[in-house]
C-alpha cells in the first residue's frame, strides 16, 4: 500500500485537488497524503480517491501555531486539533497524520474518530507508528526532530566516504607527479622487436 504526499500549495482549487490526486493514482498511489482544508479533501475523496490529511503541527502552517513545537498542551489547542480531525472525517479522509502532540490526547482523539490516525512524535496513541526514512537511516546532519530515532547514520557514513574520495584522488595525483604511477603491472608491453621495426618504418617515411 503506497501513499503519496501531495504538495500543500500545488492545489488552488477543488479541481487541481482532484487532478493532482487522479495523477498520483496514475503513477501507481493507492492513497494521498496532503495537507489540504477539508474541502479539498472533500473533492478528491468524492472523486474515490483515499485520502490522508495532517493534524497536529503541520510544519507549512507551524506559524499559525506558535512555531516548530508541540501542539495541543492546553485545552484550547487540544479542542482545535480535535475539531480538525473530524472536520477530515466529516470530509471523507480515511486517515490523518498527527504531528507532536501529546500522546495521551491523540490515545483519546483515536477513541473518538473513524479516521486511522498515523503518530509522527506523537507517541502510541494512534494507529500507526511514522516516521520519515530520512529521520530513521539519519540520512541528514544533526540537529534531528526530538521525536525520531536514528538507526543508522547514513549522513556520517557519506562523509566518510565523501573524505576517502578526496583521499584517494590525492594519493593518485601523488603518486603520477612522484613517478609512482603507472607500475609495470600497470602498461602493456611491446614485443621486442616491434618498437626499432615502427621507428625505424615511421623513420624511413614508409
Amino acid at each position: 500500500f503506497m501513499a503519496f504526499s501531495v504538495p500543500l500549495v500545488a492545489a488552488a482549487s477543488e479541481v487541481d485537488a482532484v487532478r493532482l490526486a487522479y495523477d498520483a493514482m496514475a503513477l501507481g498511489a493507492d492513497a494521498i497524503m496532503c495537507q489540504w482544508s477539508p474541502r479539498f479533501v472533500s473533492a478528491a475523496a468524492e472523486g474515490g480517491v483515499p485520502v490522508q490529511g495532517h493534524a497536529g503541527l503541520v510544519p507549512r502552517k507551524s506559524t499559525w501555531t506558535g512555531g516548530l513545537k508541540a501542539v495541543g498542551k492546553t485545552l484550547e489547542e487540544a479542542m482545535w486539533v480535535y475539531q480538525e480531525i473530524k472536520a477530515l472525517e466529516d470530509a471523507g479522509a480515511y486517515a490523518v497524520e498527527v504531528e507532536v502532540i501529546p500522546e495521551k490526547l491523540l490515545a483519546e482523539i483515536s477513541k473518538r474518530t473513524t479516521l486511522l490516525t498515523s503518530s509522527i512524535g506523537a507517541g502510541s496513541g494512534g494507529d500507526i507508528q511514522f516516521l520519515f526514512a530520512e529521520d530513521i537511516l539519519g540520512n541528514n546532519p544533526p540537529p534531528y526532530p526530538r521525536h525520531s530515532k536514528q538507526y543508522r547514520q547514513l549522513y556520517k557514513m557519506k562523509q566518510e566516504m565523501q573524505a576517502e574520495r578526496v583521499a584517494g584522488f590525492r594519493e593518485f595525483i601523488d603518486d603520477v607527479q612522484q613517478g609512482r604511477f603507472p607500475e609495470p603491472a600497470h602498461v602493456v608491453d611491446a614485443p621486442d622487436d616491434l618498437i626499432e621495426t615502427f621507428t625505424h618504418t615511421v623513420d624511413r617515411g614508409e
